[in-house]
């Protein structure tokens, strides 16, 4: 092909481009005009609703802060309680003493210790005749540190028992099998839940001054859950302040028990959700913002045009 003839090819092959050009241009013209003609008929917001805020271009410029980087990063190891050395003197193969013996490397295991087994203390108390009294005396012995009341179980053992009841929640039976395989103690069901009575015996003065410091607190969080024992529904009441956590089982859910746990002349704030049965309580109430504010967001979202709820609610969270 001649010089000529591959100008002239060029020539047809821009000439095609250019009217290829021109008709883009006309169809981005026409698509232009009818995206504004739509911009037109779109209905405006309502005056109340927030405008999107462009974020400034010093804003879009900074850099995003790199998170650490946390993988390939080796578990912390415990300190050690014990340690225990594995030395090797002479080679394995030859028998020559070996020499240059260093630390190779760690290996960390992690048990528990043999379960105690359980303690059993004999008091002996001996007793004398005095000849001038005509009468006996015995060595006296104070245990109320050791035991409650003139039972067998030490406190140790009935704390427990206690935890392993109320905290765990574990049948007789299971309690039985636990003391029985780890400690070999065998204390019978009935013995357990007598046990059980009189620790609630034994406790129930300090329960009674938790509930006097609660009800002479200037501010109380009062709030319930359900709870199922022995097979019947019931609630689990809290009440609690800054620094005193206090619970009930109740097998009701109503009021009454509102006025049990505060008392029925509390003058203080009481803090609840709006759950109807804390409506007994008379006095100050400061209800849970976060459900309050959760309820004017469920507000919003069905009346998503009306100018007055929107403004109490924006009202609502500023405060």
């Amino acid at each position: 092909m001649t010089a000529e003839e591959q100008i002239a090819s060029l020539e047809a092959q821009l000439k095609q481009a250019l009217e290829q050009l021109k008709e883009v241009s006309e169809q981005l013209r026409a698509a232009q005009a009818r995206i504004e003609e739509v911009e037109k008929l779109k209905t405006p917001p309502p005056p109340f609703v927030k405008a999107n805020k462009k974020q400034a271009q010093e804003e879009q410029k900074k850099a995003r802060k790199k998170r650490e980087a946390r993988h390939n990063r080796a578990r912390r190891r415990s300190q050690p309680t014990q340690i225990v050395e594995h030395r090797l003197l002479n080679c394995p193969a030859c028998q020559l003493r070996l020499g240059g013996i260093s630390l190779a490397r760690c290996r960390e295991v992690i048990d528990v210790p043999l379960p105690p087994p359980v303690e059993v203390t004999e008091h002996r108390i001996y007793k004398g005749w005095c000849a001038g009294c005509q009468r006996w005396y015995e060595a006296p012995m104070e245990l109320q540190e050791q035991v409650l009341g003139q039972g067998r179980i030490g406190v140790r053992l009935a704390s427990l028992i206690a935890t392993l009841r109320t905290v765990m929640r574990l049948p007789m039976r299971q309690i039985q099998a636990y003391l029985l395989t780890l400690h070999g103690v065998r204390i019978s069901s009935g013995e357990i839940v007598e046990l059980l009575h009189r620790i609630k015996v034994h406790l129930q003065p300090h329960l009674d001054a938790l509930k006097r410091a609660i009800r002479a607190s200037p501010a109380v969080q009062a709030d319930e859950t359900g709870w199922r024992e022995e097979g019947i529904n019931g609630y689990i009441w809290a009440v609690n302040t800054p620094s005193i956590r206090y619970y009930e089982y109740h097998h009701s859910r109503g009021g009454e028990v509102v006025k049990e746990l505060i008392g029925e002349d509390y003058d203080g704030v009481l803090g609840s959700d709006f759950y109807g049965g804390y409506n007994i309580h008379q006095g100050l109430h400061q209800r849970c913002w976060v459900h309050f504010l959760r309820d004017g967001h469920e507000l919003k979202e069905k009346y998503p045009h009306d100018e007055q709820l929107f403004a109490w609610a924006t009202s609502v969270k500023a405060i």
